[in-house]
């Protein structure tokens, strides 16, 4: 496996043109020096150094493993000073999850309103799947989670903020554009469906999917993309219709219409932590959704 220090004694080699004289610079022998780079050629199948040429001079390989190994410890570098601010700052860091659906429409909200009650935090926001979200919540990796679909897990609190009514996205000129009455799922079905994301499973696809089969419908075609974004160009290449929470209108396109579905279906919007965390920030954002989706329901 490859690490940091070997990047640092392929480095300083190329940087000497010698293995004594690197050697010198890194403060070690010469000896465990040739081993280490011998590994790291082992490692990855090619030489990097033409060990006949005197001043030492890289292979093409070796050239091409110089350009990324520049920007790697470049970017520890910049990693470490980043933290190192952090440390000095003392801030605390709070972490959000959230399927990309929900930006649309009311959690911007929740952020600001967070960031007004809570400026001494460092704030993230991750894209991630509800699925995703779960594992990330187990493992510390974010504080909080906002998805769409229920799982039910021991270590995860889940609160459904609101419902979410779902419309069909139409490119302009749709057959089922011809007048204003709601879209039936049956007629639907007899074009392409494109649904996401494709990966991870289950997801919000699925939920879109088992609509159909709840009403005794099944599409004759599926398309599965990754997100919202390639569904919805899709929809506007002309290429199917899709299934999505109404606040995607926001988006504001003008050669997608989007219609009521004639069966009335939503997508909830689910709140997401960890069991018996009670932290002071988490409590904060909690108390801020709970009123910005309640006072827009």
């Amino acid at each position: 496996m490859i690490e940091q220090r070997h990047l640092r004694y392929f480095l300083a080699v190329v940087a000497e043109r010698n293995f004594t004289r690197a050697a010198e610079r890194l403060n070690m022998a010469q000896p465990p020096l040739s081993r280490q780079i011998l590994q790291l050629e082992e490692e990855l199948g090619v030489a990097l150094f033409d060990r006949d040429s005197r001043p030492l001079k890289l292979t093409p390989a070796g050239w091409l493993f110089y350009e990324q190994a520049i920007q790697v410890t470049q970017r520890m570098d910049e990693l470490k000073a980043q933290m190192k601010r952090f440390v000095a700052a003392e801030r605390r860091r709070f972490v959000i999850g959230f399927v990309p659906s929900v930006i649309y429409a009311r959690l911007p909200s929740v952020i600001r309103g967070f960031r007004e009650a809570v400026p001494d935090v460092d704030l993230s926001l991750i894209e991630m799947m509800s699925l995703e979200q779960v594992g990330a919540l187990k493992e510390g990796r974010i504080d909080i989670g906002f998805g769409r679909l229920r799982f039910d897990d021991p270590a995860v609190r889940r609160e459904v903020l609101i419902d979410e009514r779902l419309v069909v996205a139409l490119p302009v000129g749709h057959p089922l554009l011809a007048d204003e009455r709601p879209i039936e799922l049956a007629a639907l079905a007899e074009g392409t469906l494109i649904v996401y994301p494709r990966e991870p499973r289950p997801s919000y696809a699925d939920l879109v999917l088992s609509l159909f089969r709840d009403h005794g419908v099944e599409p004759t075609s599926v398309q599965e993309v990754r997100e919202l974004q390639t569904a919805i160009g899709l929809v506007a290449a002309e290429a199917g219709a899709c299934i999505v929470p109404a606040s995607v209108r926001q988006l504001g396109r003008t050669d997608i219409i989007y219609r009521d579905l004639a069966q009335p279906a939503t997508s909830p919007i689910i709140m997401s932590r960890r069991v018996g965390d009670h932290s002071a920030d988490l409590e904060t954002i909690v108390s801020v959704s709970v009123e910005v989706y309640k006072a827009r329901s």
